[in-house]
């Protein structure tokens, strides 16, 4: 009579010892979902004040503070809030703003990409040591740089224009530069070597291989570009000095009277709506933002 071995897997036992509760049955259970809840509340509460206050009186703002339901609920705070001030309407602030963030979006993305491709995908002599000198920038704060930036575009009579606030942006961030070239190396290098047997040169590859492959790693750049410009507070201030030409960071901050009466609630009004083109692009590429982020490339 043959003889079947314990190991033979048609014998192996089904009755598994049970299992302790799973991370994944543990983020099932109502007790995950009211901590997590609780959390996002408090973590958004600030946001939350500032929405309801903006619809609250000038009286209840400072009165009122604990409740976000407004006991008089107005809209007046908005309509003198887009006012703006100096004849000058919001209208002309968020067009700096969205023209300041649009172009700084797209010079930074566009010149990071071709930076990364050519410490990704290129050899040259000096490569290692750019790369270095390129980290290093990461760790130099920007108020080193203000001032001899200040005083060369004093000299070529850029002040109280856009260009000192653009141009620096040509030659790509290193924080950006770096997440690409990580994406870029996740991309099998025999793409390229195909492409170059059908006669492609440097620029066919990256224009008609790398940018379509980086994708994602493209529009969180563009994200968080365009973020961080469309909150920048310090370098419009230094450079912008006519309000017509200031963005909404810098209307919200004169639009505030410390020798006198502030209107708060048409601060909290236009200060909410500075947010709604933070959020509708969370929520639009908010799947290429977590997918940028991982820099999953193709895998060779």
């Amino acid at each position: 009579m043959e003889t079947v071995s314990p190991t033979t897997p048609d014998r192996v036992s089904v009755h598994a010892p049970a299992k302790p509760l799973s991370q994944r049955n543990w983020m099932r259970t109502p007790l995950y979902h009211v901590l997590v809840a609780g959390f996002g509340f408090v973590m958004l509460y600030p946001i939350l004040w500032l929405f309801a206050s903006s619809f609250k009186g000038r009286d209840e703002i400072w009165t009122n503070i604990s409740s976000l339901i407004p006991q008089n609920f107005t809209i007046e705070n908005y309509v003198n809030g887009w006012r703006g001030f100096g004849g000058l309407t919001f209208t002309t602030f968020y067009a700096n703003s969205f023209f300041y963030a649009g172009a700084a979006t797209l010079l930074t993305v566009l010149a990071s990409a071709v930076v990364a491709y050519g410490f990704a995908r290129i050899r040259f002599a000096g490569r290692n040591i750019l790369f270095a000198c390129m980290l290093a920038t990461l760790m130099l704060p920007v108020q080193v740089q203000i001032i001899p930036q200040y005083i060369v575009f004093s000299k070529l009579g850029w002040i109280n224009t856009f260009l000192p606030l653009l141009l620096p942006r040509i030659g790509g961030q290193a924080f950006f530069i770096f997440m690409i070239m990580q994406f870029i190396r996740g991309i099998p290098k025999d793409l390229d070597e195909a492409a170059e047997m059908d006669g492609c040169g440097k620029g066919n590859i990256f224009f008609r291989i790398i940018l379509p492959q980086i994708t994602p790693a493209l529009i969180t750049a563009a994200i968080f570009s365009f973020y961080w410009t469309w909150e920048d507070f310090l370098t419009p201030l230094i450079y912008l000095n006519e309000p017509k030409l200031y963005t909404v960071s810098l209307a919200l901050r004169a639009f505030s009277d410390p020798s006198g009466q502030t209107d708060w609630g048409a601060i909290f009004a236009m200060s909410s709506l500075s947010l709604v083109p933070v959020f509708v692009i969370f929520v639009a590429f908010q799947r290429y933002l977590v997918e940028g982020i991982s820099t999953t490339g193709l895998k060779g």
